[in-house]
């Protein structure tokens, strides 16, 4: 591979959105909780691209912060 072809790998922490199975791995919560909230919640830190749920990593964390249970 030449290095204009090399894929760009971004650490999650870095990320802005995360796919429901890196916020799963990331947050330590199963795939299946985490699309039901995001589904629930995405105006507040999720949104919809194309056909996958993205998570918006600042902003859950700080919806976590404020939930005393998830």
């Amino acid at each position: 591979m030449e290095d204009d072809e090399k894929k760009i790998v971004v650490p999650v922490p870095e990320k802005y959105t995360l796919t429901i199975k890196e916020a799963a791995a990331y947050f330590n919560i199963g795939t299946k909780k985490l699309r039901r909230l995001a589904e629930e919640n995405t105006d507040r830190f999720a949104v919809f691209s194309g056909n996958k749920y993205l998570i918006i990593r600042t902003k859950f964390e700080k919806f976590i912060d404020e939930s005393s249970e998830i």
